[in-house]
């Protein structure tokens, strides 16, 4: 048995007294096992040999509990490991760093050497020897989701998160608030005020110091954008009616193409069946703010509208007897936000200022047989526009095109009496024109045969005549112009 191992559990018992090597910041303490140590080693020695020999020191090295080997200069490991940790500090010049474990040496006397490796020793603790940051940890529901340089960087963090939800004034008030330690009431809020009552974490978030690799450490900024983000996790989409792939996976700030590597079971081209579920990954932030005000708010009162019947006046003429006006109440109320949707509202004390003003129009319903009520029905039997009104082949289309009614009858959208009905010459073929007594005045053309004549009286729905593609036309269908006072306007803005 070699001598060390016979000195292997006293080399134990002693450790604790050794020299360590932490740093170039800590001081080097050399143990006083080195006479203890020589003294068992000699004896051992001299009753195996039976000779006296000289003695030299070797070290053995440990790196926190795992022993490394032996080496026969200490201060050949020490230096590499100075120029190690010389070399962090430089790097990383804006943190506290030290090693991740401490290095400690444990002398022993010995007649031989054989059992050193000094480059052994070195590669080893080179490799397995890492460098750490002072740093804080922000935890969020005891697990450490960032790390920040010190305390007031976390702080920093911490607010800068908050300042994503409330203003930078609102915060700073309710912290003077918090440090006031006087007992006054809040005064009453003035009109459209709003005031700060609660910023808090839903999650429990701490600050604890850390030590952890320099490059993991964030400033307060990534740290503040780390919170909001979150991480990615993946939820279940339930397909709704009318709902394409390609917007599921928008909505989920997902490419169609990850939208379908989460769901392997489905084809792009494919129908999505409503009511199945949909694998979607989204961002959930690693905290929620919750923010807590109160407000008040001056709102409005709307008017209430009521008719008055007048048979005296014409269908279809209306008077205006009393103009509305809104009322106004004045609202106080607390609401509750998460990450800035708004989650409850609770109306507390609401005050009314202004009472409404009713809007009351008068309505005419004396019937007229030649004077429409403005209230304009459609020309044809369903169909669809062909033609809207506008530029078209170089001049102005002046009214709009209806083709492929289910059939072909032509009716006048109101009461009104006939102005003309026949043929014209300037490319509308057969037209009738029609008067409603109110302003408004319509025309049809290019009709295949007229069923009215000048002179006559006619009613809302009332057959005209029969589609046609007399004229100008280049196929069957009706074009129809409506004018008010005169001037040309849109037919769809009454049909």
């Amino acid at each position: 048995m070699s001598v060390g191992e016979k000195l292997s559990p006293i080399l134990e018992k002693y450790k604790k007294l050794n020299i360590r090597h932490r740093s170039n910041q800590f001081v080097k303490r050399v143990g006083i096992t080195t006479l203890a140590l020589t003294t068992l080693t000699f004896s051992s020695a001299a009753a195996n040999t039976g000779s006296e020999e000289e003695l030299q020191t070797i070290y053995h090295v440990y790196m926190g509990s795992e022993y490394v080997g032996a080496v026969t200069n200490q201060d050949e490991v020490e230096a590499v490991l100075d120029e190690k940790l010389e070399k962090a500090q430089k790097d990383y010049s804006d943190y506290q760093v030290d090693f991740n474990n401490e290095v400690t040496y444990i002398p022993e006397n010995v007649f031989t050497a054989t059992k050193t490796n000094n480059q052994n020793v070195i590669e080893r603790l080179n490799k397995s020897v890492s460098v750490e940051a002072d740093a804080y940890a922000l935890v969020v529901n005891d697990k450490p989701v960032a790390y920040v340089q010190d305390e007031k960087a976390a702080e920093e963090a911490l607010k800068s998160f908050k300042l994503n939800y409330v203003s930078k004034e609102e915060l700073s008030e309710l912290e003077a608030r918090s440090n006031d330690s006087s007992s006054t009431p809040l005064p009453a809020l003035k009109e459209n005020e709003t005031r700060l009552l609660e910023v808090s974490f839903k999650e429990e978030v701490e600050m604890k110091k850390a030590q952890v690799k320099p490059e993991e450490m964030m400033t307060s900024n990534e740290a503040a954008g780390l919170l909001k983000k979150g991480t990615l996790e993946e939820k279940k989409y339930k397909v709704q009616d009318g709902d394409v792939l390609s917007a599921i996976a928008e909505d989920h700030q997902l490419t169609t193409g990850k939208l379908l590597e989460l769901n392997a079971n489905l084809k792009e081209d494919a129908a999505l069946k409503v009511g199945s579920e949909l694998n979607v990954n989204v961002y959930e932030p690693l905290v929620h703010v919750l923010v807590k005000k109160e407000a008040n708010k001056i709102e409005k009162i709307a008017y209430e509208k009521e008719v008055e019947e007048d048979s005296s006046m014409n269908k279809g003429d209306t008077k205006v007897k009393q103009e509305g006006q809104d009322g106004e109440k004045s609202v106080t109320f607390e609401t509750t936000e998460v990450n800035g949707s708004q989650i409850d509202k609770d109306v507390k004390q609401e005050k009314k200022i202004k009472d409404p003003v009713k809007y009351i129009v008068i309505k005419g319903t004396k019937a007229t047989p030649a004077r429409g009520s403005g209230d304009f029905g459609w020309p044809t039997n369903g169909g669809y526009i062909s033609s809207k009104q506008g530029p078209r082949w170089g001049k102005m289309h002046k009214g709009i095109d209806i083709a492929r009614p289910s059939d072909r009858t032509i009716k006048s959208v109101d009461n009104g009496r006939v102005v003309s009905a026949g043929w014209d010459d300037g490319g509308y073929g057969n037209k009738v024109v029609i008067d409603h007594g109110n302003g408004y005045k319509t025309i049809y053309a290019h009709l295949n045969s007229i069923s009215v004549s000048a002179g006559q009286t006619v009613e809302r729905g009332q057959k005209l005549g029969i589609m046609g593609e007399t004229g100008e036309a280049t196929g069957v269908h009706l074009h129809i112009e409506v004018y008010k006072n005169g001037s040309l306007i849109n037919p769809l803005d009454v049909l």
